[in-house]
């Protein structure tokens, strides 16, 4: 088959392809001129991650189409129930990154805990001339040993998120309504655990929860999940971190919390309006950021290069 992987894939996703006897494209093809690629170069399938958007009128406008496959989790970016109906074929990598994303949320909540966000900032502007005033401004981190984290979605990813952060000693509990079960399992030195995290409302969770992560899909109507109600509901200096979509917090309402100390801090994988995200949002001291690089780990990639592989595998034999 003739595929375009208009966001990248890794070299070993491409490999078992190419071995496959697909021919692959990497070439990223801008949104105003990918209809007239898949219709000239008669694409059977095409394969994007975030930075690509797959809509019904593409689809409509592309006979050839068989399929198209998102590399990662959510596929919001993609109309995927339009494309079913019409009989393409329409996958994702669910597990492939979960890892990798719940490890990046630990980095920032070990960064906001101790202010190594902002000491990265300031060190190579201040520190030769105000080593002790800011030894002395982030001198007031905290452990999160013994702390509760609040998992608000508790799929693949915030289920290996609780892995690490119940490994940190940390008390998790969790909010989700497809959920049937609050089980995690973890594996330390090669023994193996069952703990079971208490699930809950998410009004209960933001009222108990000294730091809270988002692993919600985006609405269907583009509503913020947390917004300045949910801000209320919040222990006063609690932190937040998004990993998960740009537009699951509304960031007016995100910038108001910091500024009024309701927050803490938080952190930033995700934004609304990627790729060009607010500036307001991008220099607030109190915000760790990343720029949406949740999944962007080798190992990560390797594993949703070969899943996606494997998955286009068992459409080519069918």
């Amino acid at each position: 088959m003739n595929i375009l992987a208009n966001d990248g894939i890794s070299p070993s996703g491409l490999k078992a392809l190419q071995e496959a006897g697909h021919r692959v494209t990497t070439d990223f093809i801008e949104a105003d001129k990918l209809e007239a690629y898949i219709n000239d170069n008669k694409v059977d399938g095409v394969l994007v991650r975030s930075a690509t958007n797959i809509r019904q009128a593409l689809m409509d406008a592309c006979p050839t189409l068989k399929f198209v496959g998102r590399g990662g989790v959510g596929m919001d970016n993609i109309d995927v129930q339009y494309g079913r109906d019409k009989g393409l074929t329409i996958f994702n990598t669910p597990s492939a990154s979960s890892q990798s994303v719940a490890e990046l949320v630990m980095g920032h909540l070990f960064s906001l805990s101790r202010s190594v966000y902002a000491s990265n900032r300031t060190m190579p502007l201040e520190g030769a001339v105000e080593f002790k005033s800011l030894k002395k401004a982030y001198g007031k981190g905290f452990e999160l040993r013994g702390k509760t984290l609040g998992i608000l979605g508790f799929g693949r990813i915030g289920r290996s998120l609780a892995s690490y952060a119940l490994g940190c000693g940390m008390k998790v509990i969790a909010s989700d309504l497809h959920a049937s079960n609050g089980i995690v399992e973890l594996e330390i030195n090669g023994n193996k655990i069952s703990v079971v995290c208490p699930l809950m409302s998410m009004e209960d969770l933001l009222k108990e929860s000294d730091m809270v992560s988002l692993h919600t899909p985006a609405q269907a109507d583009g509503s913020a999940v947390i917004g300045e109600e949910q801000f209320k509901l919040m222990k006063q200096g609690a932190l937040l971190i998004n990993a998960a979509r740009g537009g699951i917090v509304d960031e007016d309402a995100l910038l108001r919390a910091l500024d009024s100390g309701k927050l803490g801090g938080a952190a930033l994988d995700v934004f609304v309006g990627e790729p060009n995200p607010r500036v307001d949002v991008l220099s607030h001291p109190a915000i760790s950021l990343t720029p949406h690089t949740g999944a962007a780990t080798s190992e990560a990639q390797d594993r949703i290069g070969l899943e996606l592989a494997s998955q286009i595998a068992e459409i080519a034999s069918a």
